[in-house]
């Protein structure tokens, strides 16, 4: 199922050796530098690999952000600026756009460890939802796993975008554009989930059909922010947004055309079910497009998978059933026009990013620790270091990632999930 969902690859950054002057060698001030290293080196070990599991992410992340976290507040009850927030560099890349940002600012190497562990749990749901047998279990992580992610990319875009010294790069990780996009397509696909469960356990029709509209919405809201980026960079990732909302869009008309049919309305099923086929088409097309358009990030290929291709094969029976009993029974007029698809209250927000806080300041933090770094070397070059030494710092190596290997397995389901 690697192949039903576009994933970009993790963001890489440079060594940070916390380096930061003091007045005296104070005891509690080394031991905070020595594990905000560790800790840092920590969650990076981890996120290439999403075999790992959430529980060792999320302690591994927690960890680092109530570390660093003294390195945006003063110790304390109060909120007063850290002396620190600006003593270090911290270089990033970004999941899409090429080059290196570097930034003098404790803010924006949060953001950006936050939005790369979301990216961690993107790819993690992708691995749960290649098994051959999905179950009931395994299709709630798939689920819990995109929502926690769609949590932190809300936590970032809500409560450290505003704070970042500098204006994000372009089309960088950071940018609200590409924060929006991201947020959209985490909450689109954890409700692919929900949308999958609906159809296993022969939910009401009507239920099905709004589900697969709101779902239709959410990509299309990620595609439109994107708009004003580069379509040679960013083409690729929209193409896939695209042929998702069109997908979904074909769903929402099938199930409304069954919705409509059980109130013997032969006549609007007819043509929502015509407009089924309309969007499928239009998604086929769109994955041509997407397989053909070049940037970076993984190749989905959805119209290869159970869910996508069984769609085609029921809607031609349900609208062949429909067009018989129109002529035979109802005789019913067609409408021009598709019936308009109906939102329900029932399914408006039903899945929402998982709330992400971060931590409370680590207790190593304290006046002392804080009062020990040498607010007047803060931020300083460092002429000791050799030339060697500073480059190894400032290089940002691609992150090597363990491949998610998908072996195309057919389902049995219509939605590829097994209910147990």
């Amino acid at each position: 199922m690697s192949y039903w969902f576009h994933r970009n690859p993790l963001k890489a950054t440079a060594v940070q050796n916390f380096d930061i002057k003091m007045f005296a060698h104070d005891p509690e001030a080394l031991k905070i530098l020595g594990d905000l290293r560790q800790s840092r080196a920590r969650v990076l070990q981890l996120l290439p690999d999403p075999n790992h599991t959430s529980e060792q992410v999320t302690t591994a992340l927690n960890l680092y952000l109530a570390l660093v976290r003294g390195l945006l507040l003063q110790p304390g009850e109060g909120v007063a600026a850290s002396k620190l927030c600006h003593a270090l560099t911290f270089r990033w890349n970004d999941s899409i756009i090429e080059g290196v940002t570097a930034r003098d600012d404790a803010v924006f190497e949060v953001a950006s460890v936050v939005m790369n562990v979301a990216f961690w749990f993107m790819k993690h749901a992708v691995l749960i939802a290649v098994k051959p047998e999905i179950s009931m279990d395994d299709a709630k992580e798939v689920h819990t796993s995109l929502r926690k992610a769609a949590g932190l990319i809300k936590f970032v875009q809500d409560n450290l975008s505003a704070q970042l010294s500098e204006q994000p790069a372009d089309g960088g990780d950071l940018d609200g554009r590409v924060i929006t996009a991201y947020l959209n397509q985490c909450t689109a696909e954890a409700q692919e989930v929900t949308i999958a469960r609906a159809i296993e356990l022969k939910h009401n029709p009507s239920l099905v059909s709004a589900l697969a509209n709101e779902t239709s919405k959410m990509f299309t809201t990620a595609a439109d922010s994107l708009n004003s980026l580069d379509v040679r960079v960013f083409g690729h990732w929209k193409a896939y947004f695209g042929l998702k909302a069109k997908f979904y869009l074909a769903y929402a008309h099938n199930y409304q055309g069954e919705a409509l049919l059980a109130q013997d309305k032969c006549g609007e099923a007819i043509r929502s079910l015509q407009e089924s086929k309309k969007m499928y088409a239009e998604a086929n097309e769109l994955a041509v497009e997407y397989s053909k358009t070049k940037g970076r990030g993984t190749q989905a290929k959805p119209e290869r998978h159970t869910f996508f291709k069984r769609l085609l094969p029921i809607l031609d029976r349900t609208l062949e059933k429909c067009e018989r009993e129109n002529g035979f029974i109802y005789h019913q007029k067609v409408p021009y026009d598709p019936v308009e698809l109906e939102m329900n209250d029932k399914t408006h927000g039903l899945v929402s990013p998982e709330p992400f806080e971060i931590p409370s300041v680590s207790p190593l933090w304290t006046p002392v620790a804080y009062a020990a770094f040498d607010e007047s070397k803060l931020n300083k070059n460092d002429k000791s270091k050799s030339k060697a030494e500073k480059k190894a710092e400032e290089e940002v190596k691609p992150v090597k990632e363990v491949p998610i290997v998908d072996p195309e397995t057919e389902h049995k389901t219509e939605s590829g999930c097994v209910l147990s």
